[in-house]
């Protein structure tokens, strides 16, 4: 592994403005706010808003390192990587690389949607600076490890996202840039293609010497693959450091028992409002009572996934609340209080990542280790702890009670 950076990043800002329309109600309102607006050549200073994506960021990756990046929802990782792949442009400050640079950003990121999936593979080969022979040298193997042989033919618009992610991993991963960039995007994927792109970004680290950034919310996957982690907070470093020291920093930071999120007119579906209280069920025994408000835009149906990881990032269980056809939920606001079973859990802090989806189809919306609660409950009479240190990836059942206007029900 080389010293020298392959990467370099000195006081990374990036700022966006956003503006906001100033509601009027009447033609009079309309045409004043109109002719002002012609006289002053630009917004009013209440229409405008400054947003800092990116604040003062540094940090340099050497040659062979697996780095992660990881920060809540809106911290600045996307415009980091955006940056780093000369996508969009800083508004201050120097980003230094140090040969070619393949990314992995979302889905359909370098492809052309008309062209087949053959054609794409020696577009991107072209866009990264291989000569077609380099490129037919490596084709079976991507065709291979995408396996995608049987639509290798036919126009990549008409691939599932799984099929896309697959294809655009491979070809990424085996034209040889120095430099790979890799977000959530893998996600898409199902569990056995997850782990060969995880096991494919190790190899091109540790055997071939190059150099991979990786952005994910999975914490056990970042503890999996890298052995050193840059956390962003509001568009700032707040950590650089070992992959567990900097998971730790993570988790810590604005935990709560109670979280609002902000509100995001683009979505449709969004959950507003979480909050966990430690209670004890009908049997007696120890639960966690969550509570939730959930805005929709309009009647939908949906489940609600709760996602239970310890102090250290890993999930510990999984629960699935409601399917497309036994959740419903009314236009505006939705009250849910869920209740989750703790009584099996080891002593410790926990946190708690949430998911509205349409099973199989797509994510509505997400409030990632939103909250955290404490279990300091002794066990009960006869009862082991030992047994939940091996509860990983299991399920809980869920108990929901539901009202939205004059709508009430239980499942």
């Amino acid at each position: 592994m080389s010293d020298h950076p392959v990467i370099s990043v000195e006081n990374l800002s990036k700022r966006y403005v956003i503006g906001h329309e100033t509601r009027h109600d009447t033609l009079r309102d309309r045409l004043s706010h109109g002719v002002g607006r012609l006289f002053r050549g630009r917004k009013s200073p209440g229409e405008e808003e400054e947003f800092w994506a990116l604040r003062d960021v540094s940090f340099d990756i050497r040659q062979g390192e697996v780095v992660g990046v990881i920060g809540r929802n809106g911290a600045g990782k996307s415009t980091l990587l955006k940056i780093l792949s000369r996508i969009t442009e800083p508004t201050s400050g120097r980003v230094g690389l140090r040969g070619r640079v393949a990314s992995l950003l979302e889905v359909g990121t370098g492809f052309h949607p008309e062209l087949t999936g053959r054609e794409n593979i020696f577009l991107n080969g072209a866009i990264l600076g291989m000569s077609r022979v380099e490129i037919r040298k490596k084709f079976d193997e991507i065709v291979a490890f995408a396996e995608v042989e049987r639509f290798l033919d036919t126009p990549v618009k008409r691939y599932s996202s799984g099929m896309y992610v697959r294809l655009a991993f491979a070809v990424a991963a085996h034209l040889e840039p120095e430099i790979l960039i890799v977000d959530e995007v893998l996600a898409v994927g199902d569990a056995q293609f997850q782990k060969k792109c995880l096991g494919k970004m190790q190899d091109v680290a540790r055997n071939q010497g190059r150099t991979v950034l990786f952005v994910s919310h999975n914490l056990s996957v970042i503890q999996a693959i890298c052995k050193r982690c840059v956390v962003l907070q509001q568009g700032r470093v707040v950590a650089d450091e070992s992959t567990s020291l900097a998971v730790r920093e993570y988790l810590q930071p604005d935990g709560g028992e109670q979280w609002k999120g902000t509100v995001d007119p683009t979505k449709r579906h969004q959950i507003r409002r979480a909050e966990a209280r430690l209670g004890e069920g009908s049997d007696g025994r120890q639960t966690l009572g969550l509570e939730l408000e959930v805005h929709c835009a309009q009647p939908t149906r949906a489940a609600l996934e709760v996602i239970l990881q310890d102090s250290t990032g890993q999930n510990v269980a999984i629960g699935l609340l409601g399917t497309v056809d036994s959740l419903s939920l009314s236009t505006g606001t939705n009250q849910l209080a869920v209740n989750i079973p703790v009584h099996h859990l080891a002593l410790g802090r926990y946190g708690l990542s949430l998911r509205l989806t349409v099973p199989g189809v797509e994510c509505l919306d997400e409030a990632l280790n939103a909250l955290f609660f404490d279990f300091q409950a002794a066990p009960a009479a006869g009862q082991s702890y030992r047994i939940a240190q091996n509860w990983g990836f299991g399920s809980f059942i869920l108990e929901l009670e539901q009202s939205a206007g004059s709508t009430r029900g239980r499942t």
